[in-house]
């Protein structure tokens, strides 16, 4: 084919393409004004009101549309999240030497108090030590007693009686530290709570790496729980929150927040924040999860009619209806709900949107309603 048969084909198109977008495209009119290519607005076919309104020799008559009031709605005001419960402090009550395991003086489900001994270990080999430095010390006394008779009577020096004092201070030492050493047999609980199920039985050699239980002080039940890193600045520390057992949903138990992680996850994009339950009852676990539910102020926005929504060059826009007359007013979408989309722009709760009829209006043009659409419910969104 000819190189001249190309180039006119190519035009064809190309003219054929523009008129199309020029007559189908809502907002090719507007656009070449600004450019100024005002035959192409002259160019495009008028709608019907307009033909009858120019062979009258009079303006076009009134837009006629169907609006609907402006509402509002709040979005981030609610978080919901799955947390896990864990008691308030938790222990795993090792010995501190090696040894055979005697008895258990406590049972599994046993409440203890702090320093209330667990378990027993063989102590013969230290309660011998520990007569025999009992047995030292007196000896020592005894000496020192003597000395300091004789010293009385210029019969023993100075530093005969430092000696036997020096003596009898070690020789205590050692007696505390074979008492110390024998109470060490005796496996004690640090903290007081309740004692899970016992992992051993008597009779078993144990070292200082043997769990011999586990104590749970479940007066409280902490909760970890992950939110969205956009409820990072609103969470507080002793903000309140409602938790529910998944289990039992009937139930539900108020806390609030004690721990917030000073870091966003770079991965999941989430806060790590801890809460704290009362548990008078004890009819919470460690373990159990929860269903999460906070509730903050959030932020307001005009809701509007999807069908309200246009796009055009620079982005959407709506078509308020003020004293008869239309006016394009530019939207940023904030979110998108099943009957109506939250907008940031200049428009109030109750402001009339046009939703019908959109493609015979025009910006500063007369506009009569119709009819005015019922107001949707906006609702309030989840924030989570």
């Amino acid at each position: 084919m000819a190189a001249w048969k190309q180039i006119l084909i190519a035009a064809v198109v190309l003219v054929i393409a523009t008129a199309a977008w020029v007559r189908f495209f809502p907002g090719a009119p507007e656009i070449l004004e600004r450019w100024g290519i005002d035959w192409a607005v002259a160019s495009t076919p008028r709608t019907d009101d307009a033909r009858n309104a120019a062979q009258a020799g009079s303006a076009p008559r009134q837009a006629t549309v169907v609006a609907a009031p402006v509402t509002s709605a709040t979005v981030n005001d609610r978080l919901q999240a799955i947390g896990t419960g864990r008691a308030k402090a938790t222990v795993s009550v090792n010995p501190y030497t090696a040894g055979r395991l005697v008895e258990f003086d406590v049972a599994s489900g046993a409440r203890i108090k702090a320093g209330q001994v667990i378990a027993r270990l063989d102590s013969e080999t230290e309660e011998i030590a520990l007569e025999r430095a009992k047995a030292q010390r007196d000896d020592a006394k005894a000496k020192v007693d003597r000395i300091r008779a004789l010293r009385s009577s210029n019969a023993a020096t100075a530093v005969q009686l430092t000696d036997a004092e020096l003596e009898l201070r070690n020789a205590e030492l050692s007696v505390h530290d074979a008492q110390v050493a024998l109470d060490r047999r005796s496996v004690t609980s640090p903290i007081s709570g309740v004692v899970g199920i016992l992992p051993i039985e008597a009779g078993n050699y144990v070292t200082t790496q043997t769990s011999i239980a586990t104590v749970d002080d479940r007066s409280s039940i902490l909760v970890d729980f992950w939110v969205p890193e956009r409820f990072a600045s609103s969470i507080r520390i002793g903000s309140t929150l409602t938790a529910t057992p998944t289990a039992n949903p009937r139930n539900s138990y108020e806390g609030t927040v004690t721990a917030i992680d000073n870091r966003i996850d770079d991965k999941s994009r989430t806060l790590w924040v801890q809460a704290t339950i009362a548990n008078p009852a004890d009819s919470l676990r460690a373990g159990m999860s929860f269903q999460i539910v906070m509730k903050f102020p959030g932020d307001t926005y005009p809701a509007v009619s999807p069908l309200a929504v246009q796009w055009g060059g620079d982005g959407a826009f709506v078509w308020a209806v003020e004293d008869g007359k239309a006016r394009r007013v530019p939207v940023r979408i904030i979110q998108r709900n099943t009957e109506t989309v939250l907008v940031d722009a200049e428009i109030d709760s109750g402001d009339i949107v046009v939703t019908e009829g959109v493609q015979s209006v025009r910006d500063g043009g007369d506009v009569m309603v119709a009819r005015t659409g019922a107001a949707r419910p906006a609702g309030t969104p989840a924030g989570s």
